[in-house]
C-alpha cells in the first residue's frame, strides 16, 4: 500500500545566525517551476505559521536566541507531524534553519510513543550544543541536544538566565517525553565541523559517524546500508538532510558552508538508498539560503534530491 506524502513547509530562520533561510522553501518551488515540474501540485501541503517577526526584536537570551519563538514554532511543528502520521501520511518537512528538527522528532515520538526512533543526521555539523555550551547562541546548533535530553554541564562555559533554562527544559520535554532518542539511536553522515564541547559528547557516547573518507572508501550505497543496519534495533527512522552536508563548492547557498563534503550526486544516491527502508517515517530538508546563492543552484540541487526522496517513498510504501 502506498502511503500519501504530505509536504510540511516551515519558512522560519529564527534559529540561524545568517538571514535568508526562511526563503529556502520558495527557492525550491522556483527550482521546480524552472524544471517544468508539477511537483508542488502533486502533493498536499501545509505551511506552519512562523515567528519571524521576532527577528526585528532585540535578542533577550544570549545563549538561546529567540528561544520563546523557537518553542512556539516547534510546538506547532510537532502537532502537525503527529497529525500527519496519525492520518497515515508520510511527512516531508521543508524548513529554513535546522532547529525545526526538534519539533519534527517530537511530533514523531508523540505519534508513536511506544516505538523506538532512529535518526540519520546528514549534516556538516553535530548540532549538539546547549545553552550551557553554545559559542553563538544560535539554536539551529541545538536540536539534537534537546531531543537527547542533553545539557552537557561537563563542558559548561555559559551561565544562562533563568528564563532561558525554563524554556530549554520545555523544549527538551516537548511532547511530554525526554529523552526522545538515545545516543545509540543516532547516526551522523558527512559530519566534519564541530566544537570541542560537541566532540566530548560524541566520543563519550561513542556516536557512529560515517566520515567523508569512509563514504569515499565504501560508496554511498554501502553507507546507506550500514547506517540502516546500525539502527536495526529501531522501529522507525527519521532522516534529516542539511544541505551543508554537501561540499561548499556546491553549497554556497547555505548559511554555514563547509569544505570537503559530499557531492550532489552522492547526496542524491545516499537519499535514494536510505529511502528504500520500510522503517522511514519522515524526511526533512533544511538550510537552503537563496540570498547567498547564485542562479538558485542550491535549491535546484535540493529539488532533485527531493524528487528522489518522494519517488522512492511512493514506490516502496
Amino acid at each position: 500500500m502506498i502511503k500519501p506524502i504530505k509536504i510540511i513547509e516551515v519558512k522560519s530562520e529564527l534559529g540561524a545566525g545568517t538571514r535568508g533561510s526562511s526563503m529556502g522553501v520558495d527557492a525550491i518551488k522556483i527550482a521546480a517551476l524552472d524544471f517544468g515540474s508539477p511537483f508542488f501540485k502533486r502533493y498536499k501541503s501545509v505551511e506552519i505559521p512562523n515567528e519571524n517577526g521576532l527577528l526585528l526584536e532585540p535578542v533577550v537570551h544570549d545563549y538561546a536566541k529567540r528561544i520563546k519563538g523557537i518553542f512556539n514554532l516547534n510546538e506547532r511543528i510537532a502537532k502537525e507531524i503527529q497529525k500527519t502520521l496519525k492520518a497515515g501520511e508520510v511527512p516531508i518537512v521543508l524548513a529554513g534553519d535546522h532547529s525545526s528538527a526538534l519539533g519534527t522528532i517530537s511530533g514523531i515520538r508523540m505519534a508513536y510513543p511506544d516505538k523506538k526512533l532512529g535518526v540519520i543526521w546528514i549534516d556538516a555539523h553535530a548540532d549538539l550544543h546547549t545553552p550551557y555550551t553554545t559559542p553563538s547562541g544560535n539554536m539551529h546548533g541545538m536540536p539534537l541536544a534537546a531531543v537527547l535530553g542533553e545539557d552537557n554541564r561537563d563542558r559548561q562555559q555559559n551561565k544562562p538566565d533563568d528564563e532561558t533554562i525554563e524554556y530549554w527544559e520545555k523544549l527538551k520535554n516537548l511532547g511530554g517525553n525526554s529523552p526522545k532518542i538515545n545516543y545509540d539511536d543516532l547516526v551522523f553522515i558527512a559530519l566534519r565541523d564541530f566544537e570541542p564541547q560537541e566532540d566530548y559528547l560524541i566520543k563519550k557516547n561513542k556516536v557512529r559517524i560515517f566520515s567523508l573518507q569512509e563514504i569515499r572508501k565504501k560508496a554511498v550505497e554501502r553507507i546507506a546500508i550500514d547506517s540502516l543496519n546500525y539502527l536495526d534495533h529501531c522501529d522507525l527512522i527519521y532522516v534529516s538532510f542539511d544541505v551543508d552536508s554537501m561540499d561548499s563548492r556546491i553549497s554556497s547557498g547555505t548559511g554555514t558552508p563547509v569544505p570537503n563534503g559530499i557531492s550532489e550526486k552522492e547526496a542524491g544516491n545516499l537519499i535514494y538508498y536510505l529511502m528504500r527502508s520500510k522503517k522511514i517515517v519522515c524526511f526533512e530538508m533544511v538550510e537552503i539560503n537563496p540570498t547567498l546563492d547564485r542562479e538558485n543552484l542550491m535549491a535546484e540541487n535540493a529539488f532533485e534530491i527531493l524528487q528522489k526522496t518522494t519517488n522512492q517513498l511512493s514506490n516502496d510504501f
